[in-house]
């Protein structure tokens, strides 16, 4: 478990941490087996690009749940925005047969949810994400 704490830019210090959660169109359970590792792992990868930390992440057959540190120059809506881009096109080239059936091209719904967290509540939202597993039920 990483703990959020400031952090720091040229021009600031913060302490800025979203709480994300993205689902699938039609709210289908795709996230399974190699496509939620490999999910996982290109969140991880864009977020490691841009200098986000993710401090908590869990990914559900139905939903994700993303857990960063971002530095003040982007937007909640704009984390949101690259994360489901990227995600999107990659998941959706590597794994084609998420293109069939319902939901076609798309993978994410167009609506996402964030919650901002500083210290206090931030350990309230990392014990809910890793909570998140232990309560599924795999379709498997």
């Amino acid at each position: 478990m990483h703990v959020p704490e400031e952090r720091t830019t040229r021009h600031s210090h913060y302490n800025l941490n979203y709480h994300l959660v993205f689902t699938p169109k039609y709210r289908r359970h795709v996230f399974v087996g190699e496509v939620r590792e490999r999910l996982m792992q290109v969140f991880r990868e864009a977020c490691s690009m841009r200098d986000w930390i993710v401090l908590g992440m869990e990914v559900m057959p139905d939903h994700a749940h993303l857990f960063v540190s971002v530095p003040p120059k982007w937007s909640p809506s704009d984390v949101a925005k690259i994360l489901k881009g990227v995600s999107a096109r990659r998941i959706l080239q590597e794994f084609p047969k998420l293109r069939r059936g319902k939901g076609g091209g798309h993978l994410w719904t167009p609506s996402f949810y964030v919650g901002s967290a500083g210290n206090i509540s931030a350990q309230t939202i990392q014990r809910y994400i890793e909570s998140q597993r232990k309560h599924q039920v795999d379709d498997d």
